[in-house]
Parts: structure tokens; C-alpha cells; sequence
């Protein structure tokens, strides 16, 4: 158990400082393991507990020490595995262990990654612990850079709006036409987690004066080598992203910067006409990180899958709750 684990460090290990807990808050990126930061990658090596999202793919996952215990808080459209608040709750009572705890996110933490929540909860719950946030490459600009596609660009492009088509439970607004209100021709729209609301976002759209022959690219699993690109018009998206099975997660980039793209189909504006590409734009070159970082995942795998199950228990909302250490590829 955690407490113990630390109780026997401390009586081997002679003390200068009083040792904080701390959480940390981490941006993973798009998905390309290579776009994680030096620290994500530091701290992966050294913590005690990880609680990763759905979006943190295995071949990073694969990069925590084995050592560490690893928790699943995934959550997908229709299915969550915690609810927020119990999130924060694992967290809280984890910190409270004295836990040096790793908060997986994909992207960004504080964009759309709830992750501005979970640090507003963990100071007023637990106002002796430290907290900070490692930020990540965001899927805007990660996927954004990698097709070419600019998010502003001089007479192009004078802003970016980045939104989610998401509501939250219970609110009143709608992120659909918060979209229309703040966004003119020359915005790039930038929409995550847009697939559900992709038709009503058209049509609004569309409405408030939007061309039909707008470019636009929906993009599944953006930075990996699953990547599936769909270009078309802001018009005809909905129905080629339905038409191709486009799925969760998928970013929506929408404005005229998406023509800079040197992967964009001229014959995507044709009338009722897309254009499906499939896989990295660096071809060959999308592994080049586990040189760098001379990393032998199948090796690692092997090792992860042979250690025998931990447990920790901690209390969370005053019940008894025991997490097993998970291997990336036996949680997802």
C-alpha cells in the first residue's frame, strides 16, 4: 500500500525536506507518442499511481514504469467507467495516501479536459497537497500542424475558435450556437468531440451565412497511424462522415486555412463529393520516436504482462475500493 510503501522509504532514506505530495495534471498530446513532453515522459517514470483517460493510447501507456498501479477512468459517449466527481474522489483519497499521483489526459489538460475541475476539487479538498499541470499538445494544433493546415494565416485566417460539440449535463446553452454567434468566414472552427452535433452545426451554419462549398476535414485518430481523414465541404460533411463510419475521437477543422492543407483533394468541392485518406502523413517516419527514445515496447509488454497483479486500497466516500494494476493492452 501506498502509506506503507512510503513509511519504508523514509526509514531506508535519510530526510532533509518534508516530501509533498503531489498531483500532476498531464497533457499526453493527440495520440503520436512523439509529441509528448520531456516532462510528461519524467514524470511517467516516477509515479506511484496513474489515472488515465480513454484518449491516452496504449504505446504511451506502455512508457509508465511498471511499477506504477494503474487506474482506468475512461469515459466514452453513453459509458463512463467513473463519473467525474468520483474522479476527483480516487483522487483526493490517492493523495491523501501520500501518493505521487499521474493524471493521463489526451491533449491538453485544461482544454476540454476537464482537468481546470479536478484542480479546483483537489484545492479545496486537499489544500496541503500540490498541484500542478504538465500542459500537452492539444489536438487542435497537433493534428492541425501535422496535415499542414494553419489555424490562422495572414489574409486567410484572422482568428481560430476552438469548441466541443458537447453539453454538459444540465446546462442551458448550446455549444452549437455559441459556435454561430462568435464565428465568422474568416475564423478556422476547430471542433472536438463535434461528431454528434456535426448536422445541427451545419445547418446553423449554414444559416448564419456560412457557404455551402466551405472547406472542411473531419479527422478520426489524428497523430497515429489509425488516422482516417475525410475531406469534403461544410456542406456535405455530416453525410460523409456518416458514409465513411467516421468514429469517436474525431476533430472537426472547418474554414479556408483546410485548402493550405498539401494533403487537400481539389475534388473534395465537387458537388456531394469526398475524399477518405487513410493513415499518418509521415508514412514510414511515424515510429521515429521509439528511436530517440530507444524504447523496446514488445519487450515492455512482455514484462508489464509477467509481474504479478498489486493491490492498493484507499478510501473513497467512505467505502473500501482495491484497484489492480492494469497493463495498457488488458484496460482498453
Amino acid at each position: 500500500m501506498i502509506r506503507e510503501r512510503r513509511a519504508a522509504d523514509a526509514s531506508t532514506t535519510p530526510q532533509t525536506t518534508t516530501q509533498t505530495t503531489t498531483v500532476w495534471l498531464v497533457g499526453t498530446g493527440p495520440g503520436d507518442p512523439g509529441l509528448l513532453t520531456l516532462r510528461a515522459y519524467q514524470l511517467m517514470q516516477s509515479a506511484d499511481v496513474v489515472l488515465y483517460d480513454r484518449l491516452v493510447s496504449n504505446e504511451i501507456l506502455n512508457l509508465v514504469r511498471r511499477e506504477a498501479t494503474m487506474v482506468y477512468v475512461g469515459k466514452r459517449s453513453g459509458f463512463h467507467t467513473r463519473t467525474q466527481e468520483e474522479i476527483h474522489e480516487l483522487l483526493s483519497a490517492f493523495a491523501s495516501a501520500g501518493a505521487t499521483i499521474l493524471r493521463l489526459k489526451g491533449g491538453d489538460p485544461l482544454v476540454f479536459g476537464r482537468g481546470g475541475e479536478e484542480l479546483d476539487f483537489l484545492r479545496e479538498k486537499n489544500p496541503d497537497v500540490r498541484v500542478e499541470v504538465v500542459p500537452g499538445v492539444t489536438a487542435a494544433a497537433g493534428v492541425g500542424s501535422e496535415l499542414g493546415i494553419p489555424l490562422t494565416h495572414r489574409g486567410v485566417s484572422t482568428s481560430v475558435r476552438l469548441l466541443t460539440g458537447h453539453l454538459r449535463e444540465g446546462a442551458t446553452s448550446d455549444p452549437v450556437d455559441f459556435a454561430v454567434t462568435s464565428a465568422d468566414v474568416e475564423t478556422t472552427l476547430v471542433v472536438y468531440m463535434g461528431l454528434g452535433t456535426l448536422p445541427r452545426l451545419r445547418e446553423r451554419l449554414l444559416e448564419g451565412g456560412f457557404p455551402g462549398d466551405m472547406p472542411a476535414v473531419a479527422i478520426e485518430r489524428g497523430t497515429t497511424k489509425k488516422e482516417r481523414r475525410v475531406f469534403s465541404t461544410l456542406e456535405h460533411l455530416p453525410e460523409a462522415a456518416t458514409a465513411t463510419e467516421l468514429v469517436s475521437p474525431t476533430l472537426l477543422i472547418i474554414g479556408k486555412t483546410v485548402t493550405l492543407s498539401p494533403h487537400w483533394p481539389p475534388e473534395a468541392v465537387a458537388s456531394d463529393k469526398w475524399v477518405e485518406q487513410r493513415g499518418s502523413p509521415r508514412g514510414d517516419d511515424a515510429d521515429d520516436w521509439k528511436v530517440w527514445l530507444d524504447v523496446d515496447l514488445e519487450a515492455a509488454v512482455s514484462k508489464a504482462s509477467s509481474n504479478s497483479a498489486k493491490t492498493l486500497d484507499v478510501d473513497v466516500s467512505s467505502s473500501r475500493s482495491t484497484f489492480r494494476q492494469v497493463h495498457a493492452d488488458s484496460a482498453l
